[in-house]
């Protein structure tokens, strides 16, 4: 048993160590605790130290640390003796006291005392200390008066001053925003990491990390002003309106018709599926009657749509060979032909032609004019607004542009052949068909691009009238154009229905200058709709690379066996991984139940893949072991242990 042993009073204060010297200034020095923990247990205990790293940056405050520090301006002091410490007697010592070892030698700039002293640095320590290229980095929780004081000890005679604390310097040394920092994420900083950047990053070289493995951030533009804590789940992922659209769409193209009476094989197209929404035949647009399917190709494993036309036979050759000159036509507002072939698959002599497919896309028909099934003939009167208008003029130009500028013309503005595939955004389909149906036909190329503004307008008229059999009465649907719309719509439609004079042939670029306003207005929407799909993006990003960690992890974790070793996941960093993956995943409440939060998962996931300095407490299943480590430890062991195991797969 161990017991205690009381000194007398008296002796106690005979053996007490003598007052501590140097602690005058100990106010103006930064608590080492302040440093390393982030927190003094006695400062409100006696620590002399000063808690607040605040008042240590005042311009003031660094000021006057100067003033009180040795500087060359110091009257030399010469001791009359050397006096042991703690004792009073006069008795020399030829004895050096062991704290002059870390004393930094003292060089003045002048020989102004009339000696002379010897250098004491070696040719190594000064190149070591010689100047960099680039600015040296000083931390910003650094004590930079500490830096003062060396460059107030260097000498007059040296060709650089190493901190570059001149006069002029000192005066915004206070200043702790440096303008010259070197880039913390770099390995290698150079001169400066040859010099005093090793003192403050040690043990570097044995981790290493792609530059652009942790550079995610959330990407602007950002509309709503949200505090972190006002965020929700749904901030980390894609909105659930685009993301079931996108669903909808993969289930539409991944659809198949069992037990269907179509042909299993078309050229190398498989698995047809009819896109057609009504079965009645219509050879109004065409001359044929035509069906459209998807299908998918067995070269590339893609889907295509194919335009099947019934009951046409080929005469000649040369018709078919118009088509490739369309693959040339690279628009947005143009639903891309592929290829085009005749076929007897389906009974018949059918001419088919290969388009891209837009899953769950509608036709301007069945979209705008959609007939009322209480009052069978009666079509919707809900208008369409003008601004939607205007985004259809000005798309159904920028196709007509292109078209027109590859030596085409597009022929086909049957509302039925449309296409809208998404909110606003439309092209036209079909435009090669009548090139290769009516090739014998003697039109010229000119003729047949000024009959495309004519269709043009009355397809806006129709839009317009919401009603398809508008042109047949003209004056009382330009009436009601002229009544719901603006002066400016009205003049666009009467331009191009207006016939065009031989002498002064209508262009696609005369419109485009007539609409120019409404050619910014849509473009600016475009923008809009792009930085939101980007920003959507932006957070699919994200959770690529948590998956990413996630796999890591996995492949580390509770590992079986490797290289004959049956405790490697449980020993060194991998057995502190397997701590961090119960406390982000398996944690309890006070009553034992399980805690299901997925911003305690994101958020810990997302510390270690940047690897924060900040520190979580581990503990063992058993509660016997708790381990205090910090994310970037786990970040060099999820590192490391996935290295060994990558080195190991290919070896074998």
């Amino acid at each position: 048993m161990a017991t205690s042993v009381k000194q007398p009073a008296a002796d106690w204060r005979a053996s007490a160590s003598p007052k501590p010297k140097g602690r005058e200034n100990a106010k103006d020095t930064l608590c080492k605790n302040i440093t390393i923990y982030g927190h003094c247990r006695y400062e409100d205990r006696g620590c002399a130290f000063n808690h607040d790293p605040m008042k240590l940056q005042t311009p003031q405050t660094l000021a006057d640390s100067l003033k009180r520090r040795l500087n060359v301006d110091s009257p030399t002091f010469t001791p009359s003796s050397l006096t042991s410490n703690g004792s009073g007697s006069g008795v020399k010592s030829t004895t050096i006291s062991p704290k002059a070892a870390n004393a930094a030698p003292f060089t003045p700039k002048s020989s102004s005392a009339g000696t002379s002293t010897p250098p004491l640095q070696r040719q190594s320590d000064l190149a070591r200390w010689a100047a960099p290229e680039a600015p040296e980095f000083v931390p910003q929780t650094f004590d930079s008066f500490q830096l003062g004081d060396v460059s107030s000890l260097a000498t007059a005679s040296s060709t650089y001053d190493t901190f570059g604390n001149t006069p002029d310097s000192l005066a915004g040394i206070g200043n702790t925003n440096h303008q010259a920092h070197t880039a913390s994420y770099m390995q290698d900083a150079g001169p400066v990491s040859s010099g005093m950047g090793t003192a403050y990053y040690p043990g570097q070289g044995d981790f290493t990390q792609p530059l652009q493995y942790h550079l995610y951030a959330p990407l602007g533009p950002h509309r709503e002003n949200l505090l972190p804590y006002q965020r929700t789940v749904h901030d980390f992922f894609i909105s659930d309106n685009l993301r079931e659209e996108l669903q909808r769409k993969a289930e539409a193209a991944q659809q198949v018709l069992p037990q269907s009476k179509l042909p299993s094989q078309i050229d190398h197209f498989h698995s047809l599926v009819p896109l057609d929404t009504t079965n009645q035949k219509s050879a109004t647009t065409f001359g044929y009657p035509s069906w459209i399917y998807k299908a998918t190709s067995s070269k590339d494993g893609k889907t295509y749509a194919l335009r099947r036309l019934e009951g046409y036979r080929l005469t000649n050759e040369k018709a078919i060979r118009s088509v490739p000159s369309w693959k040339r036509v690279d628009s947005g507002n143009v639903v891309a032909i592929h290829d085009a072939f005749t076929t007897g698959a389906f009974g018949d002599r059918s001419l088919v032609f290969v388009t891209d497919y837009h899953p769950l896309s509608k036709t301007l028909t069945d979209h705008h004019f959609v007939t009322q099934s209480r009052f069978a003939g009666r079509h919707a009167t809900t208008a369409i607004s003008e601004q939607v208008l205007w985004g259809y003029m000005v798309q159904i130009a920028s196709a007509l542009k292109m078209i027109h500028g590859t030596g085409l013309a597009a022929r086909v503005f049957d509302p039925t052949k449309i296409l809208l595939t998404s909110k606003n955004r439309i092209r036209l389909n079909a435009c090669a068909i009548l090139d290769v149906v009516q090739y014998d036909t003697q039109r010229t190329l000119q003729e047949l691009q000024q009959e495309d503004f004519v269709q043009f307008g009355r397809l806006i008229l129709c839009l317009a009238s919401n009603n398809p059999m508008a042109v047949h009465n003209m004056p009382k649907a330009m009436e009601y154009l002229a009544r719901s719309y603006s002066a400016e719509l009205k003049d666009c439609v009467l331009w191009l229905l207006s016939p065009s004079q031989p002498s002064n042939m209508k262009r696609i670029e005369q419109f485009l200058q007539g609409v120019s306003g409404q050619l910014a207005t849509a473009f600016n929407a475009d923008l809009v709709a792009e930085d939101h799909l980007y920003s959507e993006l932006n957070r699919e990003l994200e959770n690529a690379r948590l998956v990413r960690l996630m796999a890591k992890l996995s492949f580390i974790n509770e590992r079986p066996e490797f290289q004959h070793d049956p405790q490697w996941s449980e020993t060194g960093d991998r057995y502190f991984l397997k701590l961090f993956r119960d406390y982000v995943f398996h944690q309890v409440d006070a009553a034992g139940n399980p805690v299901i939060d997925l911003a305690h998962v994101l958020t810990c996931l997302n510390k270690l893949d940047v690897g924060t300095d900040e520190r979580i407490s581990l503990v063992s299943r058993d509660e016997q072991n708790c381990l205090v480590v910090s994310y970037k430890e786990l970040k060099r062991g999820v590192e490391s242990a996935f290295q060994d195991l990558v080195r190991a797969g290919k070896r074998n």
